[in-house]
């Protein structure tokens, strides 16, 4: 039987509405969090979820 288990926000560590199982990998996932009403990048293999830190935006200079 195959098991599920949430996905935690990372800035408020409440439940999101997602669920993944332990086979599950994701790569560059905007994950939003309804409570918290935050969106971040993640990346998940094996149950561990990684925070990706995007680069904020630069102005070019001519």
């Amino acid at each position: 039987m195959e098991q599920y288990h949430w996905i935690f926000c990372p800035i408020c560590d409440n439940k999101t509405r997602m669920k993944i199982r332990e086979d599950t990998e994701i790569k560059n996932f905007p994950l939003y969090c309804p409570k918290c009403r935050q969106e971040s990048l993640i990346n998940v293999k094996s149950l561990k979820v990684v925070v990706m830190k995007e680069p904020d935006a630069q102005t070019q200079s001519r």
